[in-house]
């Protein structure tokens, strides 16, 4: 047996769990194993630069990430409307709300706004849409009684879980035809620039601040 590659191995699962239990990109097991070693060594190729349409004229790298974000999140949009066709839902936010109050209970409107990257005149519309169907029901807060708490009522329960399954397979496709690594190789990148815009958004900062905050923001990383 040749015990140097049986070391080089040992070493390369001691290196995979360390990292995957950084990023829990993968299963903790065998096929998990299998998807990281690939997943890395394509990683070590060189990457051919994709062409992209005006790249001969001068288009941006930027200009066609910013252009393909607003694209997935219309086509996102256009799932979630088959998804709701024919039922109570009036928008894709409506259930979108409702999910996340069943998975991390009551909270106040404006964490539930908030949660969601909305205005909060956008947001109170949506709340009270859904406080008239009966699917949320606000309470005075336990801790300040000047709040609103809000929660998902059994009728929104109802609600959601008749319409669960479209909604699942409005989610699963918008990912395409992704593989599993490509899955967890956007999750990375995209997990990346909602951690660099999230710190920025939740300042709260005016339109004529944003932008500049940003730039700045991205200047001090770089340096």
């Amino acid at each position: 047996m040749d015990f140097h590659l049986l070391k080089d191995i040992i070493d390369l699962m001691w290196e995979f769990e360390n990292s995957n239990s950084k990023s829990n990109l993968f299963s903790n097991d065998l096929s998990g194993f299998k998807q990281w070693v690939i997943f890395n060594s394509s990683k070590s190729e060189t990457t051919v630069e994709p062409d992209w349409e005006g790249k001969e004229n001068g288009r941006s790298p930027e200009s066609v990430i910013s252009t393909f974000i607003v694209h997935m999140n219309r086509y996102a949009k256009n799932y979630s409307k088959s998804a709701i066709y024919g039922s109570d839902f009036s928008t894709q936010e409506d259930f979108i709300y409702l999910i996340n109050l069943k998975a991390f209970g009551e909270m106040t409107k404006m964490e539930l706004i908030k949660r969601n990257i909305q205005d909060k005149p956008v947001g109170m519309q949506i709340i009270n849409r859904l406080i008239s169907q009966d699917w949320v029901q606000q309470n005075d807060s336990e801790t300040d009684k000047r709040s609103k708490v809000i929660n998902i009522t059994s009728k929104g329960l109802e609600a959601l879980d008749k319409q669960m399954g479209k909604i699942r397979q409005a989610t699963n496709i918008v990912s395409g035809d992704l593989s599993h690594i490509e899955k967890m190789e956007l999750i990375r990148l995209l997990k990346k620039l909602n951690d660099f815009h999230h710190p920025i958004y939740c300042q709260n900062l005016e339109p004529e601040e944003l932008l500049n905050e940003a730039l700045k923001t991205r200047l001090t990383i770089v340096k």
